[in-house]
């Protein structure tokens, strides 16, 4: 639907009030000469006047009615004529209910031995019509039922005026007319009643029609107040909101709420509409640039991450160790720092930025138990030359001793590094078997040779590589582990460099 089409245009005008179903229930017409339900004689023979033909005043103007002419007897019909039977009312839906009115016609007319029907008003007697199919008791109740169906069309008006189930506008016209109706109705039954009490529906009607009047104006604004406070909130929306999906779910809720709310004369309801339709239209302008922009922004991270995807690839086979693993360290903060791509896009980057790192790191595993399996074959190949140090024994052959010894401490050199953690056992192990051909040939007397100088900085130096890389491990910091590592493994390589000078 566009903005501009109003959901309620063609049901949103001042609504016409409910049309009253006419309640009068016409008075049975005359049996048609010729016709099955006719009452009337054969022909030639002088029909009963009918209401038409009665001309009665009305009861209220004071002049007497005129009787007509009572018509010949007529002879008794040749063969059976069925009963006329009054109507049934059958109320229109949301009528109040109101009781079948039952009068007694007896009190109100007679039917003379010619057949005539009349009726007893304030103003006299007044022939009502003719009777010709049966005795007289029958045409009366005829008669009455007519005037029953009338009394019961008037208590259905008041019922209805009385309950507000109509519009009183219409209620009064129909009283207007029952109530110039009835003077001259062919019924009998107390009509000069029912005629006031028709007449005091229609005084009734008009004090109800200024209330109706009031009600509807009352309804029609809480109407139109609705659609503002709908307009409302949809320009607050357009306005103000940035939750894209509630807020389109909202406008489209208030159209569904717009399209039942009735009532609204056109010009009033169309202003509303333009109102809403002005908010929903700035609501999609401001959505249609939100995305606009933030599509712009995923390229822009894209095209960021597919260069930092190249940068890794082109690492991933470098075998600096430790040079690789800072930059590689330092691609993962900047991917962090991009944003994101969208969910599937997204994925997609980061398995391949992943899997050209993994390449490096696998890599490097794979060197790393490498080199751990050369040091160990180091510090078995160590501790075997250890072992045959701590044999030599200086105090049966002092010179023997110190000759083996060197031999044994310059194959020991020749060995590569083995794992840091055993580094200090070992070296202890050798200064300990030093330390027994150095006393031996000091001819047993204790002397404490100082420590040079550059030897003690290099442990010194050591100590302090081992505590960082400590502390880099409890951290749990992968790039200061690294740093640390390489750091420790330099400082060892000096120490040893420096103890094997002192030895000399």
């Amino acid at each position: 639907m566009s903005s501009t089409d109003n959901p309620g245009n063609g049901v949103q005008q001042a609504a016409p009030p409910i049309a009253e179903t006419p309640e009068t229930i016409a008075p049975e017409a005359e049996p048609t000469p010729g016709s099955p339900d006719a009452v009337t004689p054969a022909a030639g023979t002088p029909e009963a006047p009918t209401p038409a033909d009665a001309a009665l005043a009305d009861p209220t103007d004071g002049a007497p009615a005129p009787v007509p002419t009572p018509p010949a007897p007529a002879p008794t019909p040749s063969a059976p004529v069925p009963t006329p039977s009054a109507p049934a009312h059958v109320p229109t839906p949301g009528t109040p209910p109101v009781e079948a009115v039952v009068s007694d016609p007896s009190q109100w007319g007679r039917v003379d031995e010619e057949g005539t029907v009349y009726v007893r008003t304030a103003d006299g007697e007044r022939a009502v019509g003719s009777w010709q199919a049966g005795d007289a008791e029958a045409g009366l109740a005829h008669y009455g039922r007519r005037y029953d169906d009338l009394a019961t069309e008037v208590a259905l008006l008041e019922a209805r005026l009385k309950a507000h189930t109509g519009n009183p506008g219409e209620i009064k016209s129909k009283a207007q007319e029952l109530a110039a109706s009835l003077p001259t109705a062919a019924a009998v039954g107390d009509l000069d009643g029912l005629a006031a009490r028709a007449r005091a529906m229609v005084e009734a009607a008009e004090s109800a029609t200024a209330e109706f009047r009031a009600e509807k104006a009352a309804a029609r604004a809480a109407q139109i107040a609705r659609k503002e406070a709908l307009a409302a909130e949809a320009e607050q929306i357009g306005a103000e909101s940035t939750a894209w999906k509630a807020a389109g779910d909202r406008l489209k809720a208030i159209v569904e709420e717009w399209k039942t709310i009735r009532g609204i004369d056109r010009k009033t309801d169309e202003a509303l509409w333009a109102r809403f339709a002005a908010a929903r239209d700035a609501f999609g302008r401001r959505r249609g640039t939100h995305f606009a922009q933030l599509d712009a922004q995923r390229g822009e991270a894209r095209a960021a991450k597919q260069e930092l995807i190249k940068e890794a690839q082109r690492l991933a086979t470098s075998t600096d160790w430790g040079a690789t693993s800072a930059a590689m360290r330092s691609l993962m903060d900047r991917w962090k720092a991009v944003p994101r791509t969208g969910r599937d896009g997204d994925d997609d980057l980061w398995k391949q930025f992943r899997a050209a790192q993994d390449v490096f790191f696998t890599a490097r595993t794979e060197q790393d138990k490498a080199r751990n399996a050369e040091e160990t074959a180091n510090q078995q190949a160590k501790e075997e030359l250890l072992a045959e140090a701590e044999k030599v024994d200086p105090s049966k052959d002092l010179r023997g001793a110190q000759n083996a010894l060197r031999k044994i401490q310059e194959r020991y050199d020749a060995i590569g590094h083995v794992p840091r953690g055993v580094m200090r056992q070992l070296e202890d192990r050798m200064q300990a078997v030093e330390q027994k051909v150095r006393g031996a040939a000091d001819a047993g007397r204790v002397r404490t040779a100082p420590e040079n100088p550059m030897v003690a900085s290099m442990r010194a130096a050591v100590t302090k590589a081992e505590e960082q890389l400590a502390k880099a491990e409890a951290a749990g910091d992968a790039r200061r582990i690294d740093e640390a590592k390489a750091n420790l493994a330099t400082r060892q390589e000096w120490l040893a460099e420096a103890e094997k000078s002192a030895r000399r």
